[in-house]
């Protein structure tokens, strides 16, 4: 009888020990996907494609009512775009897209 709760958790054990190098694994790609995003921005930058975001920052703060809380960039259709999500003091969010080459604001819209 003892024999069968050794036999559950050896299974439990390796179910355990694969779950955790699958998710391990996927941890690993996403760090790799990220430090790749990373440096393609840094290589935009050095390249003067687009801004660093401290220079856009302070061209668009005065224009931003209300707290920045999260900050994106990406690259659609050939432009580079900051996204910054802004909290005003009410508490409602706003997605602020700014062109990361201009630092000029193309839209604003509510969450």
């Amino acid at each position: 009888m003892t024999q069968l709760p050794l036999r559950i958790l050896i299974v439990v054990l390796m179910l355990v020990a694969t779950a955790t190098r699958v998710i391990g694994d996927d941890q690993e790609r996403e760090s790799e996907t990220d430090r790749s995003e990373r440096e393609t921005v840094r290589a935009a930058v050095e390249r003067g494609e687009l801004k660093p975001l401290s220079v856009v920052l302070q061209a668009v703060r005065s224009k931003l009512t209300g707290e920045v809380v999260g900050i994106e960039i990406e690259r659609e259709q050939g432009v580079w775009i900051y996204e910054f999500r802004v909290a005003d003091d009410r508490g409602r969010l706003f997605d602020v897209y700014v062109d990361a080459a201009t630092a000029q604001i193309l839209k604003t819209k509510e969450k």
